[in-house]
């Protein structure tokens, strides 16, 4: 079994410490001192060196390291604190030392430094290390969930929700697999093949939401049936078949009907004056094309020249807008290029009046290294060679400036020559448009002046006489069409009334109908809830071997966990009011729950007995931190070291003899209770169970 334990912390401006340390010499220790006195402090600055955190799982940056005062403000900045633990692991002397620091930074600028955050430093066995380093030397000891469990009383039942707590009690005992379950309890064989591949948890999940969603199904049933009965249109006195027969013999009357009103409609001498009117109307757009010809034929050769012009002018105005952002784009190039030669210019000029910086590179008589007397040749030979070094770097720095200068003015150069050319060719093309744009004026003109010359076709004699032809064929059909629309309406009223009766009739036939689908959904309904009620109860007995499996696996897993320890005992299953189980995780001392009613000194040695259990199990041993130990009276036995944090018992409830010995060496019972207090102000390590050293 590994074993660590704790031979000193030493603390500096730590939580209130300035200057402490828990010398244990390896061995169990008491820290006595009243409440506020720093007790506590001992075990967070336990875990903070190990893993940055407080004994409350806390990280440093939830919980204050620095001193405070009353007002909860810093009592001095720009302190380092720290913590060292010197442990013995195996035998083997280990030191491990963690530094949180200020860190104060001081502007450009400014003589005041300004604070910019923390850093932490980390040492191993005296040697700086960074912080990954550090956490894989720790974790090489031992990882921090087991740290927890092995140091703290308190931590597996306090700390750790019960689903952790019954996952640690499965690892450190062993579960057992559903086929071990099922093969102890015949009443649970079908179980096997019920589950397949499933665990059983999962099939109960899946059970218990088929269960639900059928349920639900089951209850809406008779409500839906009910709704389909309310739909259910009274269909008593109709009867299918004849409906159907007298729907035939209407339709066959309309067709009849139909035909009738076609023959009254295309009358053979209505279609003749209506064949002669679309003739006439043919021959008078003939006499307009003949009379318009060579007057449309002019507007339109006129209409296509002037699109070609106004073609050409737009393409002219485009070229010149095209020209006209190529020059705001070369005064943009130069403006850019004539910045930077000026800049470039001013960097020469700067660059040609640097000086050789004497100074900076005169030598001391003696060498910097081994303090030895140079001699004056390599003194001399150090300064020039300085000197050359900075003119050859002066004279290229100056090379570079010129080439990018002239690149620069060449570049100007180029970019003005260019818009020049630009600029000749934009006032061409200006001048081309305002030709062209006149052209367009003109061209306009005369489409208007031959849009007014074209003939008007209602002047030729021919035209005037086909159009009086076409109004008195026109009267002749509308007299003609007249004398039919009286019995065309009559025949069209009987029809109407003849699809209103079918129509009536269709409805008839589209309740009966209804009646037929909805007496199909009721008895589609009432098997699906027969077959329903029957996959409840099948699902209902599915679910009682799932929770019978679990009542075996109770009895089989407490007993099994149970075993393994000598105090604690734990309950990992409650049964509900419904007959099913709730998974829980509650530890009990002789039948009391831990966080029901059990004393302070029962919680610690039930503590105990589980950090004794999983020391066993994870082969491992760490110092026990045992806070409020004055309320027990005898810790069970354990093989880790122990730090036991008391608050010292007042001066009134010690032994007689203890009493009458502290007022004999003060003087009175006053002076000797006022020392006592005193005395526990301050936190005091001592041997553990030496009560003389305590007092």
């Amino acid at each position: 079994m590994k074993k660590i334990v704790l031979e000193r912390l030493t603390f500096r401006n730590f939580k209130g410490f300035r200057e402490f340390v828990l010398d244990a010499n390896g061995g169990n220790a008491d820290a006595y001192g009243d409440n506020a006195t720093g007790k506590t402090t001992l075990f967070d600055g336990f875990t903070w060196l190990l893993f940055g955190k407080d004994s409350a799982n806390r990280s440093e940056q939830k919980f204050e390291i620095k001193e405070l005062d009353k007002a909860g403000n810093v009592v001095r900045h720009g302190l380092d604190h720290e913590v060292e633990g010197v442990l013995l692991v195996n035998q083997r002397r280990r030191t491990f030392r963690r530094v949180f620091s200020e860190k104060w930074t001081q502007k450009r600028g400014s003589a005041t430094s300004v604070f910019d955050g923390h850093t932490t430093n980390y040492f191993v066995d005296g040697v700086p290390v960074k912080e990954k380093e550090y956490r894989a030397e720790v974790d090489a000891l031992i990882s921090e969930d087991v740290f927890k469990l092995l140091t703290s009383p308190s931590y597996f039942n306090e700390v750790l929700k019960p689903e952790a707590r019954r996952k640690v009690l499965l690892e450190v005992c062993g579960d057992m697999t559903d086929a071990e379950i099922i093969a102890s309890n015949k009443e649970l064989t079908p179980l096997a093949a019920i589950l397949e591949e499933r665990t059983v948890e999962k099939h109960k999940q899946s059970i218990k939401s088929a269960l639900a969603e059928i349920n639900k199904e089951i209850k809406e049933i008779p409500t839906r049936i009910d709704e389909k009965y309310r739909d259910m249109p009274d269909v008593s006195d109709l009867d299918a078949e004849l409906i159907q027969e007298d729907i035939e013999t209407l339709r066959s009357r309309i067709e009849a009907k139909a035909a009738e009103l076609q023959r009254i409609q295309s009358g053979g001498e209505l279609s003749a004056k209506e064949i002669r009117l679309r003739e006439i109307n043919a021959e008078l757009t003939d006499i307009k094309h003949r009379v318009q010809a060579d007057g449309l034929q002019a507007v339109n050769e006129q209409r296509e020249r002037l699109m070609q012009l106004r073609g050409e002018a737009s393409e002219l105005q485009a070229r010149i807008s095209a020209g006209q952002r190529e020059i705001e784009q070369h005064k943009r190039q130069i403006a850019r290029a004539e910045s930077q030669a000026e800049r470039l210019r001013e960097e020469w000029h700067a660059a040609n009046g640097l000086e050789f910086p004497a100074h900076q590179h005169e030598h001391g008589a003696n060498c910097p290294t081994c303090g030895q007397a140079l001699p004056a040749d390599k003194v001399q030979a150090a300064q020039d060679k300085a000197l050359a070094d900075f003119n050859r770097d002066k004279s290229r720095r100056l090379e570079r400036i010129s080439a990018e200068g002239k690149a620069a003015a060449e570049e100007v150069r180029s970019l003005k020559h260019s818009m020049f050319d630009l600029e000749e060719s934009l006032t061409a093309l200006e001048e081309k448009l305002a030709v062209k744009q006149g052209a367009v004026t003109e061209a306009e003109a005369k489409l208007v002046e031959l849009q007014a010359a074209v003939s008007d076709p209602a002047d030729d004699p021919e035209y005037q006489a086909k159009q009086k032809e076409a109004e008195i064929v026109r009267s002749e059909i509308d007299q003609l069409r007249s004398s039919a629309s009286d019995a065309a309406s009559k025949v069209q009223a009987e029809i109407r009334l003849l699809r209103d009766q079918v129509s009536e009739l269709e409805s008839d036939k589209s309740k009966i109908a209804a009646a037929v689908a909805i007496e199909k959904r009721i008895a589609e309904l009432t098997e699906q809830e027969r077959k329903l009620a029957a996959e409840y109860e099948r699902l209902q007995h599915e679910l009682y071997l799932t929770e019978e499996f679990t009542r075996t696996k109770v009895s089989a897993l407490e007993s099994k966990i149970n075993s393994k320890f000598k105090y604690a005992r734990f309950r990992l299953f409650e049964e509900q009011l419904n007959g099913g189980l709730n998974d829980v995780c509650k530890t009990l001392y002789n039948g009391v729950p831990y966080d029901g009613g059990l004393n302070n000194a029962a919680q610690i040695n039930v503590g105990l007995d589980i950090i004794n259990t999983l020391s066993e199990h994870y082969g491992f041993s760490a110092p026990i931190f045992i806070d409020n130990a004055e309320s027990v009276t005898q810790l069970i036995d354990t093989d880790a070291q122990v730090i036991r944090l008391i608050v010292p018992p007042t001066f009134d409830s010690l032994p007689d003899e203890t009493k009458d010995e502290l007022i004999k060496l003060h003087g009175s019972y006053e002076e000797a209770s006022a020392v006592w207090k005193d005395k526990n102000k301050k936190l005091r390590i001592v041997p553990h169970n030496n009560m003389q050293e305590a007092i």
